[in-house]
């Protein structure tokens, strides 16, 4: 996008009034005004400009791009509240919101692998390519930027992951008796994983097919299953979503959802397309998460986590009082 005769890259002046620094009110932060204002342009053609350019909208990719410059500065020891006014946040718990929402855990849980070398571990989706490289500049991934994210797909495993966090919160602190009656004796959700009829069985298998799931992806030993009291499932659930949510932004990254995986731990080992095997996770999550608020619900528990309905426009705006849904 450079004009004719003037030598000016009009998309790099563009992306330079999207992420100035966010640090004070006087730089605008993400107002759509004041970007325009910075590429003296109106919003009107500031916005069509951008969008025409990077296939994203200005308040969009400012956002992301934020918040990837934050999961970086985490990932290297900032604090929460250091990286919350970095990115120009006004609150904490609004940042902590949108940070949740766009990585699938809370600032607070960076996952190990953020504080590595690699340039890519504190990426979004994004439909262009365009990310925060460190120190200070931008990244165009070439290799992205041919193909759009399915951010649909990244909501649903997002959504997946948050709700099952919210109903493992909701059990902490219920007792033995009351996470291991058995409520629906016989039930069962798969053939293959025996009945579910207690909160703990359900809870446990939830977590647990994301462990061996992930387990088979990296070609490794079956996961140490570990203990399911309401502690240990939580810390399990913590440990394997980062992981988790990661894996199908890469397989989307890499349009690899026809990739076929040959799972050595399966007896015989069985062969699934990544992108059924997602379909699986995601269909059998939620038939658990509900599974899980009958049962406690049959054990006259009460609680936020326990909506009957976990509906995912409902977590979308909560998570994002902001965002449209």
């Amino acid at each position: 996008m450079t004009e004719q005769g003037s030598g000016r890259d009009r998309l790099r002046e563009l992306l330079d009034a999207v992420l100035a620094d966010p640090s004070g009110p006087e730089h605008g932060g993400p107002d759509l005004d004041a970007m325009a204002g910075r590429a003296f342009a109106s919003p009107f053609h500031f916005s069509r400009q951008l969008r025409r350019g990077t296939g994203e909208s200005p308040v969009a990719m400012r956002r992301r791009v934020v918040l990837e410059r934050a999961a970086h500065q985490l990932g290297r020891g900032s604090s929460v509240t250091d990286a919350a006014l970095a990115a120009g946040y006004e609150s904490v718990e609004g940042f902590a919101r949108a940070f949740a929402r766009a990585f699938g855990h809370p600032p607070s849980q960076v996952p190990a692998a953020a504080a590595g070398t690699g340039r890519t571990d504190h990426w979004l989706p994004a439909p262009n390519g365009i990310h925060f490289h460190p120190p200070s500049s931008l990244w165009v991934d070439a290799g992205a930027a041919e193909r759009p994210v399915d951010v649909v797909t990244d909501l649903m495993v997002a959504h997946d992951l948050a709700d099952s966090r919210a109903l493992l919160e909701q059990v902490a602190g219920l007792d033995d008796q009351a996470l291991r009656h058995v409520h629906l004796p016989g039930t069962a959700v798969t053939p293959w994983d025996g009945e579910e009829g207690s909160v703990a069985a359900v809870l446990d298998h939830l977590v647990w097919s994301r462990e061996v799931w992930l387990a088979a992806v990296d070609g490794a030993d079956t996961p140490d299953r570990s203990a399911d009291d309401p502690a240990a499932l939580l810390a399990r659930h913590d440990a394997v979503a980062p992981r988790w949510r990661a894996l199908w932004r890469d397989v989307d990254r890499r349009g690899a959802w026809d990739d076929v995986l040959v799972d050595a731990l399966c007896d015989p080992p069985e062969s699934f397309v990544l992108g059924s095997v997602l379909a699986h996770c995601l269909t059998f999550g939620a038939h658990r998460r509900q599974l899980a608020r009958l049962l406690l619900r049959l054990g006259g528990h009460h609680g936020p986590a326990l909506d009957p309905t976990a509906d995912p426009i409902m977590w979308l705006r909560a998570a994002d009082p902001g965002a449209p849904a």
